[in-house]
């Protein structure tokens, strides 16, 4: 019988479903025996997903059961982590960067669009559930500044208006794409190509190695 210093977590109704327990087993078996604790992120990511993008007490002390971890440890790992939530989020979470590069490209801008069409603060929610709107720190978009992440999706090369639009669709129920919003590739500079528009055929290096031909059959070629 384990013997604990702590007290059991307080799971309530909380439960991860089939698939999400798969996934937690998975996890785990990434870590060595006796290591299982490694895997807390990953357990709170599953089971903030499973409930509506936060987690109560009921779900993070199920991961401290799952994990046979002291409760306080796992609600540590929860609060000091911006990616996890503790209070109920709107389903839409807009959360708008105002790190340098896209401070110094308009970041504001966005954030009082925001405040604009949604009629909410930062860290509140609209009275409908849909969107929660917070600001955060560098998200690692910075060519493509400014940007906003909402839920795992990044929309770059925002302006005010295409942000609105952008929540008008979202609003609407509409499938938005992420990404670029002036059609840019990856990361690359605005605009078309100014440079190697045109790749020139190349001929194969000639390293003076022989190049090996089929092996012939046993027999031939002695």
């Amino acid at each position: 019988m384990r013997v604990t210093s702590y007290r059991a977590g307080a799971a309530g109704d909380f439960a991860f479903t089939e698939d999400n327990a798969k996934r937690a087993a998975a996890a785990v078996s990434h870590y060595p025996e006796g290591r299982q604790a490694s895997a807390v992120i990953a357990l709170l990511d599953l089971a903030q997903r499973q409930n509506d993008g936060w987690l109560p007490p009921e779900a993070i002390e199920y991961v401290a059961n799952y994990l046979e971890m002291a409760p306080i440890r796992v609600y540590e790992v929860a609060s000091f982590y911006s990616m996890f939530y503790t209070q109920p989020i709107g389903k839409h979470l807009v959360q708008v960067c105002r790190t340098t590069p896209c401070w110094l490209r308009g970041a504001a801008g966005l954030t009082d669009s925001c405040r604009d069409k949604l009629g909410i603060g930062l860290g509140e929610t609209t009275e409908d559930g849909q969107f929660t709107l917070i600001e955060v720190e560098c998200l690692g978009a910075c060519s493509n500044a400014p940007m906003v992440q909402i839920g795992d999706d990044y929309f770059e090369d925002l302006t005010p208006e295409s942000l609105t639009a952008l929540l008008d669709d979202l609003k609407a129920g509409k499938k938005v794409a992420a990404g670029s919003q002036i059609g840019r590739q990856s990361s690359m500079p605005e605009g078309a190509a100014t440079t190697l528009t045109e790749v020139p055929p190349r001929e194969p290096a000639n390293t003076g190695r022989a190049i090996p031909g089929p092996v012939p059959p046993s027999g031939e070629g002695a």
